[in-house]
């Protein structure tokens, strides 16, 4: 959503949002906090079941690298952040579905690769997530607000997209960009792995 809230699976929606979402325009799932997978459902191990063993202590991203991420705003300013990267169809199709917190990170990077249309959806992402797209040259190119989707089909779920074709895609719990340095006018960085920092 969160983040491609979690399935890349460029499809017709979602941050790489589900492929089964009408949305017009749309030729590859949509990612949500996470991006969606082909066909609107979530990956295995997540949703309602996975969420409520873990009732007692907050659920936190597993299994991801971090990468610093500096962003220059359009005033010359630079502020350094460690986020949580995505960068394989598995990993942006999973993003921040079925998370409570960040886990000390100041966000997660969807990293594309070349440039795409895909899609963010919030299907199983319950923080509210704001998600800021940047083309090749690491420009940024638009942003949106995303609420999280209760639907149960991943289908059901509203879909998220850039203004235009971008490389990389970054979500933060919603209204975080301004922490993070990104605005319109900024442009980001991607530099080596970090450790998170409380």
């Amino acid at each position: 959503m969160g983040l491609l809230l979690a399935v890349v699976a460029v499809v017709a929606a979602a941050g790489c949002s589900s492929g089964d979402n009408a949305a017009p325009a749309i030729t590859t799932p949509p990612v949500t906090g996470t991006v969606a997978t082909s066909g609107g459902s979530a990956p295995s191990g997540s949703g309602p079941a996975a969420s409520s063993a873990s009732s007692a202590a907050p659920v936190v991203p597993s299994g991801f690298k971090a990468v610093t991420l500096r962003v220059t705003a359009a005033d010359g300013s630079v502020h350094e952040s460690c986020v949580l990267v995505a960068i394989t169809d598995a990993d942006r199709a999973r993003g921040l579905m079925d998370v409570d917190s960040l886990g000390g990170y100041d966000g997660m990077l969807f990293r594309f690769g070349t440039p795409t249309t895909a899609q963010f959806y919030m299907f199983h992402t319950r923080l509210p997530l704001t998600v800021a797209f940047f083309d090749q040259g690491g420009a940024y190119v638009s942003a949106r607000d995303m609420p999280p989707c209760t639907a149960a089909k991943g289908s059901d779920c509203p879909v998220y997209g850039a203004d235009r074709g971008y490389v990389d895609a970054l979500e933060v719990v919603q209204g975080g960009l301004g922490a993070v340095g990104v605005a319109p006018g900024s442009r980001i960085e991607v530099g080596d792995e970090c450790t998170r920092s409380f």
